[in-house]
């Protein structure tokens, strides 16, 4: 009995020591330091418009964003991609039509919809997928057992799971230090930025789309993404499957 009761004080001071020198759960998963300047929305979402955003324009997108989280490029069938293109048809297709031929060639931007019923973080078996009281989707790198559920209950093809080491792919002198690298078996995705935002920042595809990309809160009325999804038409991926979607398309 002494020698379990001295064990079971031992432990307990060790998890108690544990939690006193680490951050809580809470304040790890909230992601780095957050500034006095942070952006902060009741809803966060972003509004494409099709009409703006030309080849180039996405290419500088895609690279601006890839380049600031450290997705590395793999050059065969198994790439990582947070964000990247797709033809309107590949998108859109439950929402096409024989004459929109003009729009089924055109490349769109593809990324993760950060829905306000996403199944990827119910089908998660860890938590390491998670919604922040913002509405923006995140993933727990520590926490990401691998198992792909994620990606299988994602609808729009959004996640990208590292089957190689991806440290192997990326150059040391390229490398951002203020975003971590992953590792084999971990799955990633675009995550709005959100590191960027607790910042006072905008994210990374916004600043590099010249004003092709709008993002801000959907339920301020005055915000400039309330206001371009009242005056223009707009599409949103799969509406039938009940996700409800937070990437809005200008057609």
């Amino acid at each position: 009995m002494k020698n379990s009761r001295r064990k079971f004080i031992k432990f307990a001071g060790m998890a108690a020591l544990g939690w006193s020198i680490c951050p809580s759960l809470a304040g790890a998963r909230s992601g780095p330091r957050q500034s006095a300047d942070r952006l902060r929305a009741e809803r966060w979402a972003m509004v494409i418009d099709s009409e703006k955003l030309n080849d180039e324009l996405m290419d500088k997108c895609i690279e601006a964003c890839h380049k600031l989280h450290n997705v590395p490029d793999i050059p065969n069938d198994q790439n990582i991609k947070w964000i990247w293109k797709e033809p309107f048809y590949n998108l859109f297709h439950d929402q096409s039509h024989g004459y929109l031929k003009d729009k089924k060639s055109i490349p769109f931007l593809s990324l993760c919809n950060h829905c306000d019923n996403p199944p990827c973080v119910r089908v998660c078996p860890t938590q390491a997928t998670f919604s922040r009281d913002d509405g923006i989707v995140l993933m727990d790198f520590h926490r990401c057992i691998g198992c792909r559920f994620c990606m299988a209950g994602c609808p729009y093809g959004s996640r990208s799971f590292n089957y190689y080491n991806p440290r192997n792919f990326l150059d040391d002198d390229d490398l951002v230090h203020d975003y971590p690298t992953r590792e084999m078996g971990v799955v990633e995705k675009c995550e709005f930025c959100a590191h960027l935002l607790d910042q006072g920042e905008m994210p990374a595809c916004v600043e590099a789309s010249e004003g092709a990309i709008l993002f801000g809160d959907l339920n301020d009325p005055n915000s400039d993404v309330r206001k371009v999804l009242q005056e223009r038409y707009s599409l949103v991926r799969k509406p039938k499957l009940g996700t409800d979607p937070q990437v809005y398309y200008l057609i």
